[in-house]
C-alpha cells in the first residue's frame, strides 16, 4: 500500500496477530474521568475534504465513550483494530490513543496516507454507531456468539471484541465476515477511465468512509441480536440487512451540527433535494465508475438527462426488484420519506414565520437564525426516527423477516413507548411504506391498532396461563438480580442461564396446559408428538425447541417514566424438500431412505414480556407448521433468478471461498 508509514513486516506464517493481553489499568487519577473521548475523523470520506464546497464541514470531532483501558490499537471493550495488510505482509504500527499529545489534539488529524489515521477512523466510527444502539435499546451490545460445538447442545461462548481490519483487502470491497466476527475494509485504485473527482487510479479507502464503516459495524450489531436474517428464506431478508445498514449510516449524517446547517442552507431547508445527507459513500461510488453516490435515498443520477433527479415512489418496484441492494434501497427510501414528511411538519411554523406567511421563501441566503432552527429540527427528528428503526428489532420475528413485518415492528415499538404521537410519525411511516408498496400480510387494515403485534387482548386465556404458571413471580425476581451496570461477559452468562430457564420453563408449561395447542398458537412451535416428523424431537419424542435469545431492555418515555420488558425469542427446526410429495412422505416419516435436506425450514416467535408485572405484552410468531409459508420459502429457493444467491450461501465453505462470507459476496464492487 503506497505511502505508509511505519510498518512492519512479518513472514507469512506471523501474519495472524497473537492476542493482545490488557495491561493493567493505569493509576487512580485524582481527576474526574471525562465522559468521552474527542477523536477527528470525516464526516463523509476524503473526497468531501478536496471540494472547496464541502471542505470546512468535512472533518467532525465525535464524542465517542471513554475507555479508561484503552491499548494500543486501538483495543477496547468492544472492538480490537488490527491493521494487517496481506498484499503487503506487514502489520502497521498501532495507534496510541491515550498518547499526551493526541489526546491534547482531538486525535490525529484526517489523513489518506497516515495509517494510524485510518485506525483511529474506524474506531471513533464504529464506537459511536454501537452507542447509537445501546442507547436506543437500553442495554449493552453484545457481538454474535460462538458455538464450542455445532450441535444444538452446545454452549454458546461469548465475544468480547469485533476485529477490524482496516487494510484487509486489496479490492473493492468491504464485508463483515460472521466467520472471523470481523469487519474487513479493502482499498483499491479509483477508474482509470471514470473516476469521478477522484485521481485516476489513485487509492481510495474504504475504511475512510464514514458511511461504509456505519454500514459494516451496523451488519456486524444486527448479527449480534438476530442469527437468523442472513438465512435467505425470502426476498426481504438479506435486502433488510442491506437496507438496515444503509438506514443507520444515513441518520448519523444528521448527528453532525456543522454539516446539517451546510446542507440546510445550500439546500433552503428542502431536504428532499440533492444534498450530502441523502448519499451514501460518495468516494466509493465515483471510484467505481458510477456518477454519483454509491446509493442514495432520494434521488440519482440519470446518464440520459445528465442530471440528477428525484426518484419518485413507485408501488410496484418491490414486486419486481429481488437483488439485496436494490430492493433495500426501497426500505431505504420508504423511511427517508418518512423522515422528510415528518420534517416538513415540523418546520411548517418556522416557514411561516420567516416568508411572513406566504411560504415562498426570499431570494438569497437564509437568515443563520432560520438556518439554526431548521438544523436543530432536522436533527431532532432524524434522531427519533433513527431510536424507532434500531428500538424495532426487539419487536421483529427471529426468523424470515419481510418488511411489512419490519413496518408492525415499527409501529408497536413506538406505540409501546409513546402513547401520544403528537408529531404524526407513526402515519408518516405507514404512509411512506404503503407508497413504496410495502404491505404487512395477516392485517385487516393500515390502522395503527391493526398494525401492533397482538398481544394479551388476543390471547386472553394462553396469556393468563402463562402468568399463572409461575412467570410474574420469575420476572420480579430476574428484574431485582439483573445488574445493568455489569460488563458485558456478566450479562452474557446472565442471559444464557435465563435462556436456560425460560426453556425449563417452557417444557413445564408444555406439560401442564390443558390443550397443547393454546401454546402453540402463541408460540408459532410444534410441541405435541404428533407434529411433523420433519421437525428434530428429542430422546422423549417431543419435538426440540431453542430459547434462541433473551433479551432486556430498559428505555424511557417522553413522560419520564421508565418502561422495562423482556424479550423473549424461541425457534424451531424442520427439514424442508423441495418437491411438495416428497415432504408430506417426509412429514408422516413415510420417505423411504435417508433422504437429506434440500433446505432448513424455521418457526418460532418473539414474545415481549412486561419486566415490572411479567405481562406477556406481544406474541410476535412465525409458525413452523404454516404450508403456506413453506411453500412460499420453497418457491423462493427454486426460483432461477436466484440461483446464484443460493449457491452464495449453501455452496462451498472453505476458508478462502468467498462464499463461506455471504457479505463478502454481497458487497463485493457493492
Amino acid at each position: 500500500m503506497a505511502n505508509h508509514s511505519p510498518r512492519r513486516r512479518l513472514p507469512v506464517q506471523d501474519a495472524e496477530p497473537q492476542k493482545t493481553a490488557l495491561e493493567k489499568p493505569p493509576p487512580e487519577s485524582p481527576y474526574p474521568r471525562p465522559p468521552f473521548r474527542r477523536l477527528r475523523a470525516y464526516a463523509f470520506d476524503p473526497l468531501a475534504s478536496n471540494q472547496l464546497e464541502t471542505l470546512e464541514i468535512n472533518q467532525v470531532t465525535l464524542p465517542v465513550l471513554w475507555e479508561e483501558n484503552l491499548q494500543p490499537g486501538p483495543i477496547g471493550e468492544y472492538l480490537e483494530v488490527v491493521d494487517f495488510d496481506p498484499a503487503d505482509n506487514c502489520f502497521y504500527d498501532p495507534v496510541n490513543l491515550n498518547d499526551s499529545h493526541v489526546l491534547a489534539a482531538d486525535g490525529l488529524s484526517p489523513s489518506e496516507s497516515n495509517p494510524q489515521f485510518h485506525q483511529q477512523m474506524v474506531y471513533a466510527v464504529a464506537m459511536t454507531t454501537i452507542r447509537h444502539f445501546e442507547l436506543a435499546l437500553g442495554r449493552k451490545a453484545l457481538w454474535a456468539h460462538r458455538r464450542y460445538d455445532t450441535t444444538d447442545s452446545g454452549k454458546d461462548q461469548f465475544v468480547q471484541r469485533l476485529r477490524v481490519y482496516p487494510h484487509a483487502l486489496r479490492e473493492a470491497n468491504a464485508y463483515y465476515s460472521r466467520d472471523k466476527r470481523a469487519l474487513l475494509f479493502g482499498y483499491f485504485p479509483a477508474s482509470d477511465a471514470a473516476p469521478g473527482r477522484n485521481l485516476p487510479g489513485g487509492v481510495v479507502f474504504t475504511c475512510l468512509s464514514h458511511d461504509i464503516i456505519a454500514h459494516e459495524t451496523t451488519h456486524a450489531l444486527l448479527d449480534g441480536m438476530h442469527l437468523r436474517f442472513i438465512e435467505p428464506s425470502n426476498p426481504d431478508v438479506l435486502a433488510f440487512h442491506e437496507a438496515f445498514a444503509d438506514i443507520v449510516a444515513l441518520f448519523q449524517h444528521f448527528t453532525f451540527p456543522d454539516v446539517l446547517r451546510h446542507q440546510i442552507g445550500l439546500t433552503r431547508g428542502d431536504l428532499g433535494k440533492q444534498n450530502l445527507l441523502g448519499q451514501l459513500a460518495q468516494q466509493f461510488g465515483e471510484a467505481i465508475g458510477k456518477r454519483g453516490a454509491l446509493r442514495s435515498a432520494i434521488g440519482r443520477f440519470n446518464p440520459e438527462k445528465n442530471e440528477w433527479e428525484p426518484i419518485k415512489p413507485d408501488p410496484t418496484a418491490v414486486l419486481r426488484t429481488s437483488e439485496p441492494h436494490a430492493r433495500g434501497a426501497i426500505l431505504v427510501a420508504a423511511v427517508f420519506d418518512a423522515f422528510i414528511a415528518i420534517y416538513k411538519r415540523r418546520i411548517a411554523d418556522l416557514l411561516r414565520i420567516g416568508t411572513g406567511g406566504t411560504g415562498v421563501l426570499p431570494e438569497g441566503e437564509l437568515h443563520p437564525d432560520l438556518v439554526n432552527r431548521l438544523a436543530e429540527t432536522a436533527g431532532t427528528t432524524a434522531r427519533h426516527i433513527l431510536q424507532i428503526c434500531i428500538r424495532a428489532l426487539d419487536y421483529c420475528p427471529p426468523v424470515d423477516i419481510t418488511f411489512g413485518e419490519y413496518l408492525r415492528a415499527l409501529i408497536t415499538s413506538d406505540v409501546g413507548l409513546v402513547k401520544n404521537d403528537e408529531r404524526a410519525y407513526r402515519v408518516s411511516l405507514i404512509e411512506a411504506f404503503r407508497a413504496r408498496g410495502i404491505y404487512p400480510p395477516d392485517v385487516r387494515s393500515l390502522a395503527i391498532d391493526s398494525l401492533v403485534w397482538q398481544g394479551v387482548n388476543s390471547f386472553p386465556t394462553q396469556a393468563a396461563c402463562m402468568k399463572e404458571n409461575g412467570m410474574r413471580q420469575y420476572l420480579a425476581t430476574a428484574l431485582n438480580s439483573w445488574d445493568w451496570s455489569a460488563n458485558r461477559s456478566t450479562l452474557f452468562d446472565e442471559s444464557r442461564s435465563l435462556a436456560e430457564y425460560f426453556h425449563s420453563w417452557f417444557t413445564t408449561l408444555r406439560d401442564q396446559v390443558e390443550e397443547l395447542k393454546d401454546l402453540e398458537e402463541i408460540t408459532g412451535l410444534a410441541l405435541g408428538t404428533n407434529a411433523p416428523q420433519t421437525i428434530r424431537r428429542g430422546p422423549d419424542n417431543f419435538p426440540l425447541f431453542k430459547v434462541h435469545a433473551v433479551r432486556p431492555s430498559r428505555q424511557s418515555t417522553p413522560d419520564g417514566d421508565v418502561r422495562t420488558c423482556l424479550v423473549v425469542e424461541i425457534t424451531q427446526n424442520r427439514r424442508g424438500y423441495f418437491d411438495p410429495k416428497v415432504q408430506q412422505a417426509a412429514d408422516r416419516r413415510a420417505l423411504e431412505g435417508n433422504k437429506p435436506a434440500d433446505f432448513i425450514f424455521r418457526g418460532g416467535s418473539t414474545l415481549v414480556f412486561d419486566f415490572d408485572d411479567g405481562t406477556p405484552r406481544y406474541f410476535i410468531r412465525k409458525s413452523i407448521c404454516s404450508q403456506e409459508r413453506l411453500q412460499l420459502q420453497r418457491d423462493f429457493l427454486t426460483q432461477k433468478q436466484t440461483t446464484s444467491l443460493r449457491d452464495s450461501y449453501f455452496g462451498p465453505t472453505s476458508w478462502n471461498d468467498a462464499r463461506a462470507e455471504p457479505f463478502a459476496m454481497l458487497h463485493r464492487d457493492m
